[in-house]
């Protein structure tokens, strides 16, 4: 099957790389752009209604990320905590709900207290739905749903016979979620970087220059619009 989309993806997610360059360039501390990539994203969650995006995810930290200077995930931490506090509000009275997907054992206790309770705060939301993706990656999160799926068939609540790829995905950090329509990835990287490995297996990709803090609305509306002109075949061939 193949056809044109004519539509408005419905779950977008977005790499937001470049922080750090963008600082760089204006002879700043890498956090600096970290807190300027954090201001960036109230503008595109605002955005996605008028888009017709009803999804947003967003890559905030990954499970490689710990491989930073103790310095910069040290202010990532603080960056996320000051995030929640400060845009909890915002969220709750603009109708968006707001969930989290990663592992948080690595979390400290104030953070993950943070995420729960925006989670809780934010759960009668429909208008937009924002994930934000801390200590994520894509490989690890398929570990820990194949230990779950194990620790089911183990204790007999699970016939293995009958784990197909829909038991996996219902297993994944993401099973409230349809997978993504569109993927963007900012800062001129051409690679995916273990996010959503399992769920972006049909995606569109959109790979642009742009840095994460120069990142706005209209750049935004632009790769919005210019999805509904691709093809989508899903495996089939054109006809």
């Amino acid at each position: 099957m193949s056809s044109k989309i004519n539509q408005s993806p419905r779950h977008v997610a977005i790499i937001m790389d470049g922080n750090g360059r963008w600082a760089t360039q204006r002879g700043k501390p890498r956090l600096f752009g970290h807190h300027a990539g954090a201001r960036r994203v109230r503008e595109i969650v605002r955005a996605c209604p008028d888009l017709g995006v009803k999804y947003l995810t967003i890559f905030a930290f990954s499970t490689e990320n710990w491989k930073r200077t103790q310095t910069e995930v040290a202010g990532l931490m603080s960056l996320f905590r000051r995030y929640i506090s400060r845009e909890a509000k915002a969220l709750l009275d603009e109708g968006v709900r707001v969930r989290f997907i990663g592992d948080r054992i690595k979390l400290d206790e104030k953070l993950v207290r943070l995420m729960d309770e925006l989670e809780l705060m934010t759960a009668d939301n429909s208008k937009v739905h924002l994930t934000i993706a801390i200590n994520y990656g894509g490989r690890d999160e398929v570990s820990r749903a194949t230990k779950r799926l194990a620790r089911e068939v183990k204790a007999g609540e699970l016939d293995p016979e009958s784990v197909d790829g829909e038991t996996l995905a219902r297993h994944l950090d993401t099973y409230f979620l349809p997978d993504p329509d569109l993927v963007i990835r900012t800062s001129g990287e051409a690679r995916i970087s273990n996010f959503l490995l399992w769920q972006s297996a049909y995606a569109e990709y959109e790979f642009i220059d742009t840095l994460w803090p120069d990142f706005n609305k209209k750049i935004f509306a632009d790769i919005v619009g210019s999805y509904s002109s691709r093809n989508r075949r899903f495996g089939a061939v054109t006809t």
